[in-house]
Parts: structure tokens; C-alpha cells; sequence
């Protein structure tokens, strides 16, 4: 038998790339290849990019000097970038690193065993076109080997919304949504390989219309009640949404889907509706924190999440306080925050920008805010009893590790639940970034 080609694939950026990575090791597994955890020793190396941070291209310009080196030794190995700065970058890398033989963008890998097929021809191959066809249904069936228990689905891709900060439409395209045969076909699936919790990904999740079975547009609230149907999946989450499309129909199956977790991403990026207008986010603070009470009032528990941008073109420090008042109205659990940073071609990028010192106090005042409101929360649950997915063993002996029902890292002590397992815990102490509980014993 012909031993298999190895694989390695480095994943940077958002949660959808990791769900990319996953499906391209899957594809290029029907040409011989098994992935392995470092560069040294692979066959083909592929870099799976993204574009939404500052000097992405030059971070992976950078990692390709380095890789390229690994050619002297083994002068038959592949390189390949694919993802969003594969999109934005195209040719460019080619000419900048010889030593890249494929280059693919995120809407086109499924084209990847025809490309790695011309490679070893000795051919350099690119592909970033916006195909017509629907990448996922030429990917070949997911195989059956077991999976961890809580696992991505990519259901909508691409965006609409051209916010001013944003390269998205640009490398993932517009819209689109994929039918919900095929989401439930890949949720079984992956239930089937041990999965009892998935995340539902889109650039704009809650934008999702995909053809329900009449071949009329399904929202995702539907969606997710067609999903609390599979028999086996205990969780559902999904990530990341845009306050405009959190309809009433997804506010209230916070309240009524029992496998609809209490967790929500939700980002605002600022608390200054001058702001939110250069940012052509096409709502306000008063609007955000509207669909914040109608969705505490469908579930009152509920945990949320937000991404904030600090230092944006233009920003006075009467706009980074009316930031500060939103959080303190909100109260988040988690959030994401990030000092503004230019990408070329969108409009933010030609504007006056905040002096760089001031924007990172501004980013450290926040981050504070955040910080001392996600301890508060975490507080709070001691002495509670929810739920754990048990992911893993943890450090100690007899001790698991898994995520609450609120997504927060929880280390059960003494405990003999099996990975997968989905246990009823007690909050017995709050840590910095995790909690600490013991198996309860319900009546």
C-alpha cells in the first residue's frame, strides 16, 4: 500500500476558517493525505488566512519565508494559501513567494483535489473566482471517524451589509445561504461521529434564507427548529449576527427551543450613533439595546457576547463615552474588542484617523470595563447549578473540562462523566477565565 501523503494546515482568524480548514483536510483526504500537527514533514502545507486584522497579508508573507525553507529539504512540497487573503491577494502572492504553488480563495476550495492534482504536475495553480455552484454540495460526505463532541456548521456565507470597516463582501462575496437539506443532512452527520453540540456559522448568520423543502426561503430561526428535531443533538448555538436581522421569530426561540443555548453574539461595534453612521452599521444604540431587552425578556438568563471598535475615523471622546454608557446598560458576559486598523479599499480607510496613543487608552479603559463586568457574571454563577458538555480531561486527576450552557470553560472536579457527557453541575468558585464545579446529584 502506498503510505499517505501528510498535511498540514495552519488555520488563522474567525471560526468559519476553522470549519474551512476541516472540510479542505476532508477534500484533500480523497487524494491520499492525513493531516499532521506540524510543517516539518509535510507534503503540502496550506495556509488558511484571514483579512479582518491589521497587516494580515504581511503576517502571512512573513510565514511563507519561513516555510519556504523547508523546500530545500524536500524539494517536492506543496504550498498553498488559501482563505480571505488568498481572495484579496490572488496573483500577488505567486509573484511576492515563488515558492506558493496553489492559491485558493474561500468560495472555491472544493476545487482543491483539481488543484492539488495540477500542482504535482509540476503546475502552479490559482483559483479565487465567485463560482456559480454551491461548493458545499461537491464535497465529498464527511467520513465517519469520531469527533470531538461540540463542533462548527458553516450555514450562510458572505455579506450585504458593507460596513465601512469591512473587507468581508469583498473576500467572501454577497449573501448566500445554504438549502436546509443539506445543514441538517451534514448536522446528522456529524452527530452521527459523536457531535452533540453545533455552532451554526455565517459572516451574517441571522441573515440566513436558505430553501426549505417547498423551495421557499427558510429563516434561521426554522432552521433551528428543524435542527432541536435531531434525534441525539443537544446544543445549539450559532454566531455571528447583526442586530437588524435578530427577528421575532429568533427572539423568541431563546425563549421556547430548550436545545437553543442561552448565549448570544450580538456586536454593536460603538455606543456614538455619529459613529455607527461612518460605520454604515444602519442602526443606532437606542435600537441595540431595544433587541437587548426583547431578547432578555424572551429569556432573562441569557448571556451576551459583543465586538467593539475603538479608535474608528473620527472618534471623539464623547463617542468612546456613549461606547462606555452602552456596555454599562448591556452588561456583557464576553466581548471582543479591537483598536481600528485601515484595510485597503474600504471607505474607513481614506478617512482622518485617531491619533494611535489615544485609541489605545481608549481600547484599555474599555477593555477594563469588560473585564471587571465578565468577573461580575462569572461571580454570579457560583452556587448555581447548570450544565456542562464534557470536552475533555482536565490537568488534575478526575477532572473534566467542558463549556456551560453560558459557553463559559468549567472544570468539574472528581467527576466520572465521559467526554460527550452532558451533566448537571454545581458552581463551586469563579477564576479568572473559567469556573470550577462538582457533579450535582439531581433528586
Amino acid at each position: 500500500m502506498t503510505a499517505p501523503k501528510k498535511l498540514f494546515v495552519k488555520t488563522y482568524g474567525c471560526q468559519m476558517n476553522v470549519y474551512d480548514s476541516e472540510r479542505m483536510a476532508e477534500a484533500l483526504g480523497g487524494q491520499g493525505y492525513e493531516q499532521i500537527d506540524t510543517a516539518e514533514g509535510a507534503d503540502m502545507i496550506l495556509l488558511n488566512t484571514c483579512h479582518i486584522r491589521e497587516k494580515a497579508a504581511e503576517k502571512v508573507y512573513s510565514e511563507l519565508g519561513r516555510l519556504k525553507t523547508l523546500k530545500i529539504d524536500n524539494p517536492d512540497l506543496k504550498i498553498g494559501v488559501a482563505g480571505c487573503v488568498a481572495q484579496a491577494e490572488g496573483e500577488e502572492i505567486m509573484r511576492r513567494q515563488p515558492a506558493v504553488d496553489l492559491v485558493v480563495g474561500p468560495q472555491s476550495y472544493h476545487r482543491l483535489p483539481q488543484m492539488e492534482a495540477k500542482v504535482r504536475q509540476g503546475e502552479k495553480a490559482l483559483d479565487t473566482d465567485f463560482p456559480e455552484e454551491d461548493k458545499f454540495a461537491l464535497l465529498k460526505t464527511r467520513p465517519k471517524a469520531r469527533r470531538a463532541p461540540s463542533a462548527f456548521l458553516t450555514v450562510q456565507e458572505g455579506c450585504d451589509k458593507f460596513c465601512a470597516f469591512c473587507v468581508v463582501p469583498y473576500t467572501r462575496g454577497a449573501e448566500s445561504s445554504r438549502p436546509v437539506a443539506r445543514v441538517l443532512d451534514e448536522a446528522r452527520n456529524l452527530v452521527e461521529r459523536g457531535v452533540r453540540e453545533v455552532t451554526l456559522l455565517g459572516q451574517n448568520v441571522n441573515a440566513y434564507h436558505g430553501a426549505g423543502p417547498d423551495g421557499a426561503d427558510t429563516s434561521l430561526a426554522q432552521l433551528i427548529w428543524a435542527l432541536n428535531d435531531i434525534d441525539g443533538l443537544e446544543r445549539i448555538r450559532f454566531t455571528t449576527s447583526h442586530p437588524n436581522d435578530m427577528t421575532d421569530d429568533l427572539i423568541e426561540a431563546h425563549g421556547t427551543c430548550d436545545k437553543l443555548m442561552p448565549y448570544l453574539h450580538l456586536p454593536v461595534q460603538s455606543g456614538s450613533d455619529a459613529i455607527l453612521k461612518r460605520m454604515n452599521r444602519s442602526h443606532t444604540a437606542e435600537s441595540y439595546l431595544r433587541v437587548i431587552d426583547r431578547i432578555r425578556a424572551a429569556r432573562p438568563d441569557i448571556v451576551m457576547s459583543g465586538d467593539f471598535i475603538v479608535g474608528f475615523p473620527e472618534e471623539t471622546e464623547a463617542d468612546f463615552q456613549a461606547t462606555l454608557d452602552l456596555v454599562e446598560e448591556v452588561k456583557y458576559g464576553y466581548a471582543y474588542s479591537f483598536k481600528y486598523s485601515t484595510r485597503p479599499g474600504t471607505p474607513a480607510a481614506e478617512r482622518p484617523q485617531v491619533d494611535p496613543d489615544v485609541a489605545d487608552e481608549r481600547l484599555q479603559r474599555l477593555q477594563a470595563l469588560i473585564t471587571r463586568q465578565q468577573q461580575e457574571i462569572q461571580a454570579g454563577m457560583v452556587g448555581r447549578v447548570t450544565r456542562v458538555l464534557v470536552e475533555k480531561e482536565g490537568r488534575e486527576p478526575g477532572q473534566m473540562v467542558g463549556k456551560s450552557d453560558y459557553l463559559h470553560a468549567v472544570h468539574i472536579e472528581n467527576s466520572d462523566a465521559a467526554i460527550g457527557d452532558v451533566v448537571p453541575v454545581r458552581i463551586t468558585q469563579a477564576k479568572r477565565n473559567s469556573l470550577a464545579a462538582v457533579r450535582h446529584e439531581q433528586s
